[in-house]
């Protein structure tokens, strides 16, 4: 065992210290070539990289019929120079650094796994390097292995080490308010202030909200003017939508449709629409007692699962008819936090339920 301890501290540390923000072509491109490093000699060949929109993506396709996907993302929502303010440590179980947790101990975890799997020519796996800022180019990609293979485990980040059986769903909006410039000082009655006009908007939105349904709408990002004695002629803002169901994600989409300006002779432009759609029980029921006999079976504690507001390339790949069991990377916290961490004994476990869960599946027992 000691020889997987060190081997995935040390390929935690070297993935981790490779910075990854997503939209940095080549942090990106170095990250995928040290994963390929560790994949290609265990599946019998390099990756292939598939570059859609200038992202690069990197797909192992397994044999000509492969029973279950790995599905997990290299970008971080971290950018260049975090690694010098909160370098990679290790301190017992616990080790630190961006990104660690979300996602990449999962990937390390995904990596280990495959040496112990029967036959990894059973395994196709995907990285995508867009996750983070909502898979807009590798969504296509997403859908089409998960389809083509039928079940799927994603490594995202477990919840105190229980597995994501439902996650919301999400969208994601941008609304333009266009105004009139004029001097603020000298003749402010010319303008039609945009960031006006965007303020009455931010504090009308959380009114298209239910929480009864567990449904929220989030102004999350405002931008206007440039010059503090002139009137704005043009603000922006950004809007987060995460619901439960897809007729609330279209409910939401509709009112937002709707949306008319308090300004006169302000226009209101608005970008954008449902992102992911919710990721549903019935898509894990299956993976999850399949994997739950695994862990029994390993002398694991028993799999808890849960429901999350967070979306994940999982909600695509349910949507798609794929079995999807999400969360399954180690337990740890502090995604998308400066207190990010995980558990490298954790790690251990998730590699052998991992490779176990797959094997299962393989043999035919999957759902």
């Amino acid at each position: 065992m000691s020889g997987r301890h060190d081997r995935a501290l040390d390929r935690l540390r070297s993935l981790v210290s490779i910075e990854t923000p997503t939209g940095d072509a080549g942090a990106i491109s170095a990250a995928l070539t040290l994963i390929d490093s560790w994949i290609a000699p265990v599946v019998g060949g390099q990756g292939e990289v598939i570059e859609v929109g200038g992202v690069r993506h990197l797909l192992w396709r397994g044999g000509t019929s492969p029973s279950v996907l790995l599905l997990g993302h290299v970008d971080t929502v971290w950018p260049l120079g975090t690694i010098a303010e909160r370098p990679f440590g290790v301190d017992g179980d616990r080790i630190t650094g961006p990104g660690v947790f979300d996602m990449k101990a999962g990937i390390v975890v995904m990596a280990e796994a495959l040496r112990l799997v029967a036959d990894p020519q059973d395994v196709a796996i995907l990285l995508t390097s867009d996750e983070e800022t909502g898979s807009v180019t590798s969504r296509p990609l997403i859908e089409r292995e998960a389809k083509r293979c039928g079940a799927v485990l994603v490594l995202e980040p477990s919840l105190d080490g229980a597995v994501k059986t439902a996650r919301r769903g999400g969208s994601i909006y941008r609304v333009e308010v266009h105004g009139r410039a004029a001097h603020a000082g000298l003749e402010p009655e010319r303008g039609r202030n945009a960031l006006t006009e965007l303020a009455h908007q931010v504090l009308a939105l959380p009114v298209l909200a239910d929480a009864n349904l567990g449904t929220t709408v989030s102004p999350t990002v405002a931008r206007a003017g440039t010059v503090t004695n002139a009137i704005p002629d043009h603000a922006e803002l950004r809007i987060d939508v995460r619901a439960w169901s897809v007729a609330e994600l279209e409910r939401v989409h509709q009112e937002l449709l709707a949306l008319s300006a308090h300004t006169p002779d302000v226009r209101l432009v608005l970008h954008g629409g449902i992102n992911r759609p919710p990721m549903e029980r019935h898509a894990s029921r299956g993976l999850l007692a399949l994997a739950r006999a695994v862990a029994e079976k390993l002398g694991q504690p028993e799999l808890c699962d849960v429901a999350v507001g967070g979306a994940s390339d999982g909600n695509f790949t349910a949507a798609a008819g794929a079995s999807t069991l999400d969360g399954l990377g180690p337990n740890g916290g502090g995604a998308h936090a400066v207190d990010e961490w995980v558990s490298l004994d954790s790690m251990l476990d998730r590699i052998a339920l991992i490779a176990g869960t797959v094997d299962a599946i393989a043999a035919g027992h999957g759902a």
